[in-house]
């Protein structure tokens, strides 16, 4: 067995509503099914980026308000996942417009030397790396993994 690439995220939600706005309307990944319109209606949303690449990269599940939240602080899980936003810095400043007009907070923004990211969090406590590639990074350079100390990114 070898994997081939990551095919999508499944996350639990509290509210179905409250995260496909965040997910569609506010990072402005494209909705692909919304089981809220099926009959009986189904509390799941899922979407799939702007290349089409396969059926859904990120399903939502909603499993209601009363369902435990994700820890605070050190743990063991997920830390965070990271979405491609663009070729450059320029889309990262876009982003940052769009963030600031929705009212979602920066919890940081660094340059990995490969990558320059910026983070939040989704309304149920889900950290996501918005990033783009730096163009011009060869990847296969063992030099680029040799300093991995993370700088405050300057947009």
């Amino acid at each position: 067995m070898r994997v081939v690439e990551l095919g999508h995220v499944v996350l639990y939600v509290h509210q179905l509503e409250r995260s496909v706005h965040f997910y569609r309307d506010v990072l402005g990944w494209p909705l692909v099914m919304d089981g809220r319109t099926h009959e009986p209606p189904l509390p799941i949303a899922a979407f799939s980026g702007a290349n089409e690449r396969t059926h859904h990269e990120l399903l939502l599940i909603e499993v209601g308000l009363d369902a435990a939240p994700v820890p605070r602080g050190r743990r063991v899980g997920l830390y965070h996942f990271g979405l491609k936003i663009g070729d450059s810095d320029d889309d990262l400043r876009r982003a940052l417009e769009r963030l600031d007009r929705h009212d979602v907070a920066l919890l940081g923004a660094t340059d990995h030397g490969m990558t320059h990211s910026l983070y939040v969090v989704d309304p149920d406590g889900n950290e996501v790396e918005l990033y783009i590639d730096v163009p011009g990074v060869a990847w296969d350079d063992p030099a680029l993994w040799s300093d991995p100390a993370p700088r405050p990114l300057r947009l």
